[in-house]
């Protein structure tokens, strides 16, 4: 069952889907809609959005999340970037949630971000420590008993 399309006037994604602020468009399907970035971290840097506006993912119907993958897979070979092994061109799919998330813009969004070198695209700290394997074993049971 369709859901009905939702925007936010003053979201510039909104914008950039209806048409009032120019994008370079890449691929557009019902429920979604991909541009080159305009402030890239490397060439052939990309996002693709639900054109229903949702701040944050769990706020999307799931129609509109269905075939962001198949697009963000789609641009991933039209860019070059489907180079199979470790070594070589990568990329990277980005999506936030919130600011403390590093979120600018409050309409869901996907990057893809090519890595063809160490210089550009993007770059990541990843803070980590050895987890508690009696801690994770509990938090697996109470997910597990919320999705059931």
């Amino acid at each position: 069952m369709a859901t009905a399309v939702k925007h936010e006037a003053s979201c510039i994604f909104c914008k950039i889907i209806k048409g009032e602020i120019p994008s370079f468009k890449l691929i557009e399907t019902t429920h979604s809609y991909s541009f080159l970035d305009i402030q890239p971290t490397s060439k052939g840097h990309l996002l693709v959005i639900p054109k229903y506006h949702g701040a944050k993912l769990h706020n999307l119907p799931d129609e509109y999340l269905h075939d962001i993958l198949p697009i963000v897979k789609k641009l991933t070979i039209a860019s070059g970037l489907a180079i199979d092994g470790s070594e070589g061109i990568g990329y990277n799919i980005l999506q936030n949630n919130g600011r403390i998330a590093h979120q600018e813009v409050d309409h869901v969004h996907f990057h893809l971000i090519p890595k063809r070198d160490e210089k550009t695209g993007l770059i990541v700290g990843w803070p980590s420590e050895n987890a508690d394997m009696s801690e994770l074993s509990e938090y697996a049971k109470e997910l597990v008993s919320k999705l059931n």
